[in-house]
This record gives C-alpha cells, structure tokens and sequence, in this order.
C-alpha cells in the first residue's frame, strides 16, 4: 500500500451505523466530488497510521487527511465540512472554539454511536458510481 499523501481522504469506522449515514450524508453533499473515504479498519488507514504516528490506532475517531496534515476528532468534522459547498462550509466558522470544548461534544456522540445508530457486520460496499471515491 502506497502511504502517498491523498488530496482529501475522510477516515471512518466502517462498521458504525452513524459514521456509515454520514459518509452517505457527505457523497450526497459533496457536489465537486473533493472527498475520498476510507475505512479505519483497512488498508489505506493502516499505511497512513505510518506516515503519521500521532494517527490513533482507535476506531473512534474520525481522521481527515488533507494533503500532508491530519485532523482529528471535531477537527476533523469541522477540516470536512469546509471543503463542502455553502451552507454547509460555513459551519466550519466554529472551528474557533477550542478543541478541548468542541471535542467534548464529539467524545460524546462516540461513545453513544453504537447504541444509538447501531453496529453493521461490515463495511459497506459503495455503489459503483461510488467506488472511486473509496480506498481499501
């Protein structure tokens, strides 16, 4: 696996009801095509995890590699959101709150995801419209 740095690459557990209807949510959203998606179970997140020692070997977190940087937690979600078009960038204006704050509200949806939306036998196969937009 080439650990190259990708353009935009969302980094997901692939078997979290909530994180699945999220990346339905961005595919739908991201009109110019500008994310990629990845499970943190695979292949792509392990060479990543290489390349960026400070990536969690945890799968609840969710990752953002934008270029040569990684973002991570409510960091990530707000680095994610940017690069989609408005309305939906603009939220990315809370990204000044401090981490630590944001981050608190981010641990909680994580801890409770499961529960709440449920855990699926395994990562979904994307649609072959999709399949580009997907690494292993």
């Amino acid at each position: 696996m080439n650990a190259a740095p990708h353009e935009r690459l969302v980094l997901y557990d692939g078997v979290c009801g909530f994180c699945d209807s999220s990346v339905q949510w961005l595919l739908a959203h991201d009109s110019e095509r500008r994310l990629q998606f990845a499970a943190l179970q695979g292949a792509t997140a392990e060479a990543l995890r290489e390349r960026f020692p400070g990536m969690p070997r945890d799968i609840d977190t969710v990752v953002f590699v934008d270029e040569d940087r990684i973002f991570l937690r409510s960091a990530a979600a707000f680095a994610i959101l940017r690069h989609l078009p408005a309305p939906w960038s603009w939220v990315a204006i809370w990204r000044f709150l401090p981490s630590p704050l944001t981050d608190i509200g981010y641990r909680m949806v994580a801890a409770m995801r499961y529960r709440i939306w449920g855990k699926l036998d395994a990562c979904r196969i994307p649609k072959p419209e999709e399949r580009a937009r997907f690494l292993p």
